[in-house]
């Protein structure tokens, strides 16, 4: 008779262990990371853990796009700025709850991306990605001149937020960071299951195969021009999300900030950081964005060298550094994306499958 660690093993190296293992890691992590408002009292802790959850719905939106189906949009700002400034102006002129005033924005996104997609998608390659650049652009100047709409440059403020009621029962009233972070945390999770279910569905298919070869793909009987819109409007409905979480929890928006360029190439920097095509990829892209940037923005890059001896913090170097980096985001990311592109193609998760398959083999 077998002894039972002779069946453990067996088991766990089989079909059905290979399967349950991964779902116990997954489990665990989530489990920890729900624990993690209760031990943690940092706020700053916590809004660096809600900035990354938003990042990952983000990279994760544009992967449904980017990744799989392989159109390259720079534009999703739009998308992001449009669940903003629906959510924010319900919440401000017409006292509508964010919680309901986000799936009005999940309205309006569905509506701009087929109209946006029935004309974008004409064009390929480059001129898609011109195109997508300038309808962000076309948002953003609109919402900045229509002043009676959107406050214009000024922008939206809203400094308190009605309690989420089930009834007459208060559920939570958004008075702390810890809302934020389990809402950011599940929508965060959903996004990650709904990619996974799209990549090994028929659907996720037919992206794929858009993305190999959009000729081949309508030999075989694929609709292009109707998947492109559909997984335009999957990845728009995310980025409207975490647009509308975004603008509730920091309070305030304006176009500069929710319709800008930055956020457009933030979100495609995310993915490809990460590893585009991959479930992970916008996860681990999105930890190593949102902490480059914050020390970047709170000077602790510079401070680091300055600690360790590599830069005088008295010198020209350090002097300007100090004054000029925090502001640098934006080079920061293109050196990075630069970097990534050409020694790690497949971005970071990519690169870290290949030393483990190299060590495996040596």
């Amino acid at each position: 008779m077998p002894s039972p660690s002779f069946i453990r093993r067996k088991w766990i190296t089989s079909a059905g262990g290979k399967r349950v293992i991964p779902l116990l890691l997954l489990a665990s992590g989530v489990a920890l990371l729900a624990l993690i408002p209760l031990s943690v009292q940092s706020t700053y802790a916590l809004h660096i853990m809600i900035l990354t959850f938003v990042s990952i719905i983000m990279g994760s939106a544009w992967n449904i796009l980017g990744g799989y189906t392989g159109q390259y949009s720079v534009g999703h700002a739009a998308y992001f700025g449009v669940g903003a400034y629906t959510t924010m102006i319900l919440l401000q002129f017409r006292h509508i709850a964010p919680w309901y005033g986000m799936w009005a924005g999940v309205g309006a996104t569905i509506v701009t991306a087929l109209i946006i997609g029935s004309i974008c998608f004409r064009l390929r390659g480059p001129y898609f990605v011109l195109a997508s650049i300038a309808v962000a652009e076309i948002f953003r100047v609109t919402a900045l001149n229509l002043k009676d709409l959107t406050n214009g440059a000024e922008g939206i403020l809203v400094t308190e937020l009605p309690p989420l009621k089930f009834g007459d029962t208060v559920i939570t009233d958004f008075t702390t960071k810890v809302p934020f972070f389990y809402t950011g945390l599940i929508t965060a999770l959903f996004v990650i299951f709904v990619t996974r279910g799209v990549q090994h569905s028929k659907l996720g298919y037919y992206f794929q195969a858009i993305r190999e070869d959009q000729d081949a793909a309508h030999s075989l009987g694929i609709n292009p021009a109707l998947y492109k819109n559909i997984a335009l409007v999957i990845s728009a409905v995310f980025t409207s999300v975490a647009g509308s979480l975004y603008a509730v929890y920091v309070g305030f928006i304006d176009p500069g900030t929710v319709f800008s360029l930055d956020v457009s190439v933030q979100i495609v920097t995310i993915a490809i950081i990460g590893g585009i095509g991959t479930i992970l990829g916008p996860v681990i892209g999105a930890i190593v964005l949102v902490t480059l940037s914050e020390a970047l923005r709170s000077n602790a890059l510079t401070n680091a060298l300055i600690h360790a001896g590599l830069v005088n913090a008295d010198s020209r170097v350090g002097v300007f550094l100090k004054e000029n980096l925090s502001h640098a985001h934006i080079l920061i990311y293109g050196i990075l994306v630069v970097i990534v592109i050409l020694f790690m193609p497949q971005g970071l998760l990519g690169f870290a499958r290949r030393i483990v398959t190299r060590k495996r083999k040596g």
